[in-house]
């Protein structure tokens, strides 16, 4: 791994972003041993998280072609307000929508109808296959800033299934690197100095 990708953010990252209260930019991912991209638009102020992004996914030979377009809206702690997506199969297209009330509990809007659940007391949400939503825990718990251990429950959203279940990741920062243990993988990530990934070993690296 370069100086550039490290856990605590001491050098610029490749794209430049640094450190900021307040940040608007483009982060794009390509997908290792599979033909996947994602591109977010991202506006951070504070904790605070607006995420406008995408995935497009070629058929392989563990999921199907897909494209999800996603939505993201975090309070002013970082904790997931809401999420919806738009997926395309070529079976048709779904649309999902994750919110999460006042009193900690979650709506999932499905086509076939409304699911309540605290999902664990789940604070954030995750979307398969996406770099990006790691940066949600990594950020309001400060992994990025040096080392630490968490346990995050969340509202996990398989791709390209399009079902939400309650998951548990498991996140241990060092000086290096962030390991992850997620329902589908076993991992270590390195972030910029805003706790926003640069390389998710096995899964995509940006670019």
């Amino acid at each position: 791994m370069s100086s550039s990708q490290t856990a605590s953010g001491g050098t610029t990252p490749p794209d430049g972003i640094t450190p900021s209260a307040d940040l608007k930019t483009m982060i794009t991912w390509r997908g290792e041993s599979s033909d996947r991209l994602e591109q977010v638009r991202l506006h951070v102020t504070g904790a605070r998280i607006k995420a406008y992004g995408r995935i497009i996914a070629a058929a392989s030979d563990k999921h199907e072609a897909f494209s999800a377009s996603y939505e993201l809206v975090t309070n002013d702690s970082g904790v997931t307000r809401r999420l919806s997506v738009h997926l395309l199969r070529a079976s048709g297209e779904t649309q999902l929508g994750i919110t999460r009330d006042g009193q900690n509990n979650w709506l999932v809007q499905t086509p076939e109808g409304t699911i309540s659940s605290d999902f664990n007391g789940a604070e954030d949400v995750d979307l398969a296959l996406s770099p990006m939503f790691n940066a949600l825990p990594i950020r309001r718990h400060g992994l990025q800033n040096g080392s630490g251990e968490i346990e995050v429950p969340v509202a996990y959203l398989y791709l390209p299934a399009g079902t939400v279940e309650p998951a548990t990741l498991h996140y241990t920062a060092s000086e290096d690197s962030i390991a992850v243990v997620s329902p589908v993988v076993t991992s270590t990530l390195t972030v910029d100095g805003n706790g926003f990934v640069v390389d998710y070993a096995g899964l995509a690296t940006r670019v």
